[in-house]
């Protein structure tokens, strides 16, 4: 018995631990969760995303700031600026490695419709990456919203599991996240929980190795597809909190290389 619930613990601890850095927040900003961050300046405005475009060195221009898993055992992904086509973007290349690049936000509830916008390219894909397992839980590219929802109407387990990872990080992170994934076995469109905690949700909405190589843009309804992954749970949409690109390869131990465009929101 107290075998199991030492196992248990323990178990509660690793998911909270992979929930925070789901939601890609940081305990402190002196790096001691975070690697290679640069220092918040001014608050960003209403919905407004630093474009990558703006950038005037190979760093991803302030306020966005790279996020790695607690401890540093694990290499952050790397966030760079280079020049593709013409034009700055940002390379994302992850080789067993786990990392974020969050851009916050002012909490505010989105309109009846806000668009998120971007554009992005997939030139090495993770095959061995299945979503649908916990030690296949990587993924090329995503780009998330993170809502900061209330506890009250999440179960037990979940509503604990936060509170930890909350106490861990000391940080208020999200108890609901939204990611869209370029996923090499999922079909488009497929919706399904993050395979650790269900207060990450995931939509697929690139697949396969069709498109590798090739700009695919993308422009999402994050109040309807809010709606879609958590309507269950409530009725309303709450405040967005922040923006985050990522892409990890350390469960399966593989290495992708992906690029973005700017990002945009607009009610």
């Amino acid at each position: 018995m107290m075998r199991h619930r030492r196992e248990l613990a323990h178990s509660h601890r690793l998911s909270a631990i992979r929930l925070i850095a789901s939601c890609a927040l940081c305990a402190v900003l002196t790096g001691t969760f975070c690697q290679n961050l640069a220092p918040l300046e001014a608050k960003p405005s209403a919905l407004a995303l630093t474009p990558f475009s703006s950038a005037s060195g190979g760093e991803p221009p302030a306020p966005w700031r790279a996020v790695g898993l607690p401890g540093g055992k694990i290499p952050v992904t790397q966030f760079d600026i280079t020049e593709l086509d013409g034009r700055k973007v940002l390379r994302v290349e992850a080789s067993k490695s786990y990392g974020n690049l969050v851009h916050p936000l002012p909490p505010a509830v989105p309109d009846s419709e806000l668009r998120l916008r971007w554009r992005w390219r997939l030139d090495q894909p993770l095959t061995g990456a299945d979503l649908r397992r916990r030690e296949g839980d990587d993924s090329p590219l995503k780009v998330c919203a993170l809502f900061d929802a209330p506890l009250e109407k999440l179960g037990f387990i979940e509503r604990n599991r936060l509170r930890l990872a909350r106490s861990v990080s000391g940080e208020n992170l999200p108890a609901a996240t939204l990611c869209y994934l370029w996923d090499a076995r999922l079909a488009s469109g497929t919706l399904l929980s993050n395979a650790y905690t269900s207060r990450v949700r995931f939509i697929i909405v690139d697949s396969g190795a069709q498109r590798l190589g090739q700009w695919v843009t993308h422009s999402r309804d994050l109040v309807a597809d809010f709606r879609r992954a958590f309507g269950q749970e409530r009725a309303t949409v709450p405040p967005l909190q922040s923006v985050l690109i990522g892409a990890d390869a350390d469960n399966t131990g593989g290495h992708s290389l992906g690029y973005v465009g700017d990002l945009t929101l607009s009610p």
